[in-house]
């Protein structure tokens, strides 16, 4: 039997316990952030040396050069061209699924012209324009996420970056065919086979090889998440991606098999993640919980499955859907499935999640894979104040100012009274001298 929390808003203790459950910090283990910052610093220090010395111990992949390192676009196209046709028109559909999605999001520059009689022939709007050159850092070796290949690269590449630079490790050379096949539909530019903090380093500060990038996104394990950390102001990240999360609101009527798999579908990532079905019928709750009991043998990563379900799980019973949408709103999870009647009424009540999946049949490992919307999601609560990654993280934007004469005799004098009152004379000269043209 798995032991996974119970708790119910009407309990004593509900608060104190909700709050133990959400509760999760990122441990950052010192000696992982001093190994980082050793090989960052190397890395900076020394570039391609440094970075086939830590692809020699790190991954027993033994080079003399960085061009043995780097995969051409004939090799990505041969990974394309040689994946089963299934798996290739799954990931072609993916891909075009998450294209057309994100075609959907630029933002685009404008300006408008002042027409009040002070300031007659002022401009003020907005540019924007794409980053240059982004790095995707995508986990290797016997793991295959090319799935993160094409929610990284093809919002970039819609944004309008020039320039894209994968890193990928192939630990004893084992590259994995589906990550280089959806390398090659994102029409990424170039790619190296290296992986861990050094190749963030290498595309942060760039090597004699590997061109600096302005932005690095993607996920990877604890050594990855720590370099991130470490360059975010030398470039741009994405985030720093706590575990992943998932939450059910369900009124009771759905099959509680697809409600317990959903749980598990994230619970698999690690013991870490986060599994929570939120209903108001407990007898629903105890049947959910059977499932997970009945299917858990089933899974072959049921002790991961199990662990992260003990930890960090919870079947909570409210005392209606709008108690339920309260508590989703406050734990302001990653993924929030609303698998309940009517599903589209209480979409206004969610405020705070990373993806809403609306509907029984809607289960998140759709968004994961095929949607079209962005997997890459905000965590550990951090759905308050963030949004999925999209084009816009690919674009920044820049103020436009064309002041008129008439405008600058207008605003001069405001801009220099506010100035002297910060005790700022020059910023208040400089206003005033076109006060006197």
């Amino acid at each position: 039997m798995i032991r996974i929390k119970r708790l119910a808003t009407t309990d004593a203790d509900f608060e104190v316990r909700l709050d133990a459950l959400l509760a999760f910090e990122a441990a950052q283990d010192e000696s992982v952030d001093r190994t980082v910052a050793s090989i960052l610093a190397d890395v900076k220090a020394r570039g391609d040396a440094a970075v086939i010395e830590y692809t020699r111990r790190f991954d027993g992949l033994v080079v003399s050069s960085m061009t043995e390192l780097e995969l051409s676009q004939d090799e990505l196209q041969q990974a394309l061209s040689g994946l089963p046709s299934v798996q290739r028109e799954a990931l072609e559909a993916a891909a075009q699924r998450v294209l057309d999605y994100h075609q959907r999001q630029p933002l685009r520059s404008w300006q408008y012209e002042e027409e009040h009689e002070g300031t007659r022939g002022t401009m003020l709007g907005q540019k924007v324009t794409p980053l240059d050159r982004v790095g995707l850092y995508v986990p290797g070796g016997k793991a295959s996420y090319p799935s993160s290949v094409l929610m990284n690269a093809i919002p970039a590449r819609v944004a309008g970056v020039r320039d894209l630079v994968m890193v990928v490790p192939t630990p004893f050379g084992e590259h994995n065919p589906l990550v280089l096949a959806a390398a090659a539909l994102a029409r990424v530019d170039r790619v190296f086979t290296i992986g861990g903090a050094q190749a963030v380093a290498a595309l942060a500060y760039g090597t004699q090889t590997i061109p600096r990038v302005d932005k690095i996104v993607g996920p990877g394990n604890a050594y990855v998440a720590a370099a991130k950390r470490r360059v975010f102001g030398v470039v741009g990240i994405d985030m720093v991606a706590g575990p992943s999360e998932i939450l059910v609101i369900c009124d009771g009527q759905t099959n509680p098999d697809w409600v317990a798999m959903d749980l598990f579908s994230q619970a698999e990532h690690d013991e870490l993640a986060q599994s929570v079905l939120v209903c108001p019928d407990a007898d629903y709750i105890e049947r959910v919980a059977a499932s997970l009991d009945r299917l858990l043998p089933t899974m072959p990563r049921q002790q991961v499955i199990r662990a992260a379900l003990e930890n960090r799980g919870a079947l909570i019973q409210v005392r209606d859907l709008d108690e339920a949408c309260g508590i989703a709103n406050r734990i302001a999870p990653e993924h929030l499935e609303l698998s309940v009647s009517d599903a589209e009424a209480w979409v206004e009540k969610i405020h705070h999640a990373g993806a809403i999946f609306i509907g029984r049949y809607t289960s998140e490992s759709l968004g994961d894979y095929c949607a079209g919307p962005n997997h890459v999601l905000p965590t550990s609560g951090s759905a308050r104040f963030s949004s999925p990654l999209g084009v816009y993280d690919f674009q920044k934007r820049t103020s436009l100012i064309r002041v008129s004469q008439a405008g600058a005799k207008t605003l001069g004098r405001i801009a220099a009274t506010l100035a002297y009152g910060e005790g700022l004379p020059a910023h208040a000269r400089a206003a005033e001298y076109r006060l006197e043209s």
